[in-house]
């Protein structure tokens, strides 16, 4: 799926992006504040699945890649959590990668039991799905570091997926949102207009009204959802351009 990078959202505005969760950790960073902690555990929460991918394209097993990567967190969470942001680092994906491989460096023995927590709830990890994401990823000439970025893209849209079918939800409107999903993640199951049409009760015009809505929707919401990542407008399009890249 083609999509452009010059949709227009509210990511475009100086005034939203300076309450993005990412930029709020950075202006957070060395002073301790309860807002940085939240939005970076927020982050982490959403971003966990990239870290897990990257440990076992290592060679790390399920089970203590899981165990790394929920040890990883809460040392992050901690209460120097925040000493190790960089503001000079804009990216989030940039920091959280190199702060994981710092990390490894310093964890003298991976296969003991981790003693995870320090008074840090630990984030929610479903190890089983990432298992099975990771399982269809292509074996050959994939490094962790981009096993890494293509499970980040991946992230990324089914963030914005999910906001948008919680979107069609509250509107009361979850059967149109399954029916046409399918033009947005090229699933196979987007079959003619006239088809979907028929199925949802709508004119043939009308489902074509709706799916360019949706696909307009969907791209002002990955668009706001990468710049939940970075730290200034300008590195939406290039981070966007980076990680549909991974897919090549």
């Amino acid at each position: 799926m083609q999509l452009s990078t010059s949709a227009r959202s509210p990511s475009h505005t100086s005034g939203f992006f300076a309450a993005t969760r990412w930029t709020m950790v950075l202006s957070a960073a060395g002073q301790g504040s309860g807002t940085g902690f939240r939005a970076l555990g927020e982050l982490c929460q959403c971003y966990w699945r990239p870290l897990y991918t990257y440990l076992r394209w290592r060679g790390i097993d399920a089970q203590e890649a899981e165990d790394l990567t929920q040890e990883f967190f809460a040392r992050l969470l901690q209460g120097n959590g925040l000493a190790t942001v960089d503001p000079d680092k804009g990216k989030f994906r940039s920091f959280l990668l190199a702060s994981l491989k710092h990390f490894l460096a310093n964890e003298c023995d991976w296969a003991r039991a981790l003693k995870r927590g320090g008074g840090v709830p630990p984030i929610h990890l479903d190890a089983l799905d990432a298992e099975k994401r990771r399982q269809l990823e292509p074996s050959d000439d994939l490094s962790p570091d981009k096993a890494f970025d293509r499970q980040w893209a991946l992230t990324v849209l089914d963030q914005a997926l999910s906001r948008l079918r919680a979107e069609f939800s509250s509107a009361g409107k979850e059967v149109l949102f399954e029916e046409l999903k399918g033009y947005l993640t090229g699933d196979g199951k987007a079959d003619s207009h006239a088809a979907a049409a028929e199925r949802c009760g709508l004119s043939e015009g009308a489902v074509k009204v709706a799916v360019h809505r949706l696909r307009r929707r969907y791209r002002e919401l990955l668009r706001d959802e990468i710049a939940q990542t970075v730290s200034t407008a300008v590195e939406v399009d290039e981070e966007i351009r980076n990680l549909f890249a991974s897919f090549r």
